[in-house]
């Protein structure tokens, strides 16, 4: 038989459960379901080392199945760290924006020598996963790849990981990497070790 063929059901008879339903043959479709195939896959990039991972993986994917990744990096509106006062929130922004963009010229220049069709995004807001929900939405995305950080201790205990609010959230199918926590010295305001590409 080709693969895809007829197949009986039989762990009902191996139950010993009387069962209609034991001798019912299904035939599994010879193609798969076009809704099943992603076309536009999105990664959200912090630009640690678990979002580069996790890009890596979304390219390779996006390469087999022809689909057009898209990257967002979320800006947060009010920074977490403390800046002096005669700092403007706007050119703080507008740093922050200028050095993603930059990163993801770098990013998108190499997914594009490997033929994958890439297009980013620089979003503000200070919920990053209703951010990245609402990229899903408007961008139509079909599948996801986001990583977590694998932190422990209090903090995600208290507030959650963008990545746990994501996959609850989420109504389309996605991939979540597991990295390990970072091992470097550089802390970010929230104390959270992170490592930037």
């Amino acid at each position: 038989m080709k693969p895809g063929a007829r197949f009986a059901i039989l762990i009902a008879a191996s139950m010993g459960r009387n069962t209609e339903w034991f001798a019912k043959e299904t035939r599994m479709s010879e193609t798969p379901d076009s809704n099943s195939i992603p076309t536009r896959m999105l990664v959200p990039i912090d630009f640690s080392p678990s979002s580069h991972t996790a890009l890596e993986m979304a390219a390779d994917l996006a390469g087999h199945f022809q689909a057009e990744l898209v990257l967002v990096h979320v800006i947060p509106i009010f920074p977490d760290s403390t800046l002096p006062d005669f700092i403007p929130e706007s050119e703080f922004l507008e740093k922050k924006r200028a050095a993603a963009e930059s990163r993801f010229d770098a990013a998108k220049a190499d997914l594009a020598a490997k033929g994958i069709k890439v297009t980013s995004l620089i979003e503000e807001g200070n919920d990053v996963a209703s951010n990245i929900m609402e990229v899903v939405e408007r961008e139509s995305i079909d599948f996801l790849v986001i990583s977590t950080h694998g932190l422990t201790g209090w903090h995600p205990l208290v507030f959650g990981s963008i990545a746990e609010k994501v996959v609850k959230l989420v109504q389309c199918p996605l991939l979540l990497l597991r990295s390990a926590k970072p091992k470097t010295s550089a802390k970010v305001p929230s104390g959270r070790l992170m490592e930037w590409w």
